[in-house]
């Protein structure tokens, strides 16, 4: 279904993006281009759901509805690829902070194959019935994106689909598409914590109580985290991903502020691990004399991912019988998160629909080139050499990478929509 004309639009579409990528809950003008793109494929199309959050729909007759998700946001990351059309945009955060901007996680691959696999569907009306709804997504890095737009109401002012279909670009040759046997991603849970000190000089250190030091020691027990309170056979990573405190080095600062995300496979473990987390913080801090306990607050959390086996089933036959058997692998759980869960079922107590299936794969996206120079014997040993997702020198191949997006997203969706 997708052309050389149409599959140089869906290339020029993305390279628009990646230039001019925008961050979390900032996503106007790459929102706008994904909707005048939708537009002009013949969809229904309307802007500002959720955030930034563009639906559009496509009805064709009785049948089921289909949603195909891609996400609207970049990362405050510096490219560093060296490519003609890489990223130089800077943004400014919410607290002021000037910062780069880089599409370092494939969501401009994404928003590209959404609008390419669209117009491919529209084309081809006449081989399905129902209802295609594509969605571009905002601030899916924050994990706020998804439930943003439910509660706006997602799934009150436009159909709620049966299916909901989605793709991730990752580290593997392009041309490839993996499905996984199970979770396809971790649920996390993100927690700030401040430890609370008595500022003082640094000359006198004995009349403050020196939050970084607890702080420090936090970092340090937490490693231990995972192994004491966790099967060897359970997958959970617990990362410091920031500590902050102080402006200058004569100044004894009065709180420290440490972000850390945990990420397993099963809510028990994340609920249990996080208590641990906010356990040791106290520990430490009352060793350390501070003078009240840390404040401990859930910034973000996430489900696991774990899409529906008999769709999975079907959409990897749909997938094979377009690529052949040779460029559809398998996927193992991975412990990256995202909000992608709560459109289908983990998501009830947000949209209140029941019965929503979920498929998710992962799509290859480096060349040919690239892959053959990467060190490594095997598969897993060149994946761990690539630079992977969030990484300044992360590079999808276009072409390859978008016209097996594009077709993995229509022969998934058109194995899903009712037949013509």
């Amino acid at each position: 279904m997708t052309t050389t004309s149409a599959l140089t639009r869906a290339a020029e579409l993305y390279l628009e993006l990646h230039r001019d990528p925008e961050l979390s809950g900032a996503e106007q003008r790459t929102a706008a281009r994904f909707a005048d793109w939708l537009t002009g494929a013949g969809y229904q199309v309307v802007q500002g759901v959720g955030g930034h959050g563009v639906v559009a729909a496509l009805r064709n007759g009785p049948g089921p509805v289909v949603l195909l998700r891609a996400e609207l946001d970049a990362l405050p990351v510096e490219e560093r690829t060296g490519l003609p059309y890489a990223s130089t945009a800077t943004a400014r955060t919410a607290d002021g902070r000037t910062v780069p901007v880089m599409h370092a996680c494939g969501h401009d691959v994404h928003l590209a194959c959404a609008a390419g696999a669209a117009a491919a569907l529209a084309r081809a009306r006449d081989r399905w019935r129902g209802t295609v709804l594509v969605v571009g997504q905002p601030a899916e890095e924050t994990l706020q994106g998804a439930a943003a737009m439910l509660s706006d109401g997602l799934y009150q002012r436009f159909e709620p689909p049966q299916v909901v279909l989605a793709q991730h670009t990752a580290p593997l040759p392009a041309g490839l598409v993996a499905h996984a046997f199970g979770p396809v991603t971790a649920g996390s849970r993100t927690l700030r914590l401040v430890i609370h000190g008595r500022g003082g000089h640094a000359a006198a250190p004995h009349l403050a109580v020196d939050p970084v030091v607890a702080a420090a020691a936090v970092v340090l027990r937490l490693q231990a985290v995972v192994a004491q309170e966790t099967s060897p056979a359970e997958q959970v990573v617990v990362t410091v991903g920031s500590l902050e405190a102080g402006s200058q080095g004569n100044v004894i600062p009065d709180r420290a502020t440490l972000t850390v995300t945990v990420r397993g496979f099963s809510e028990q473990v994340l609920d249990r691990v996080s208590a641990a987390v906010a356990r040791v913080a106290g520990g430490e801090a009352a060793a350390s004399g501070c003078p009240r306990e840390p404040t401990v607050e859930l910034l973000s959390r996430s489900g696991v991912n774990l899409p529906d086996p008999g769709l999975t089933e079907a959409v990897r036959v749909a997938h094979q019988a377009a690529f052949g058997t040779a460029r559809v692998a398998q996927w193992p759980p991975a412990l990256a998160t995202e909000d992608f869960p709560l459109l289908g079922e983990a998501g009830f107590d947000l949209h209140g629909v029941r019965g929503i299936r979920t498929a998710y794969w992962m799509l290859g996206m480096v060349g040919a080139r690239q892959w053959a120079e990467a060190p490594g014997s095997g598969p897993a040993e060149k994946m761990a050499a690539l630079p992977p997702n969030h990484s300044p020198e992360f590079r999808p191949s276009v072409r390859l990478t978008l016209q097996t997006g594009i077709t993995a997203l229509v022969s998934a969706a058109t194995a899903a929509l009712g037949p013509a």
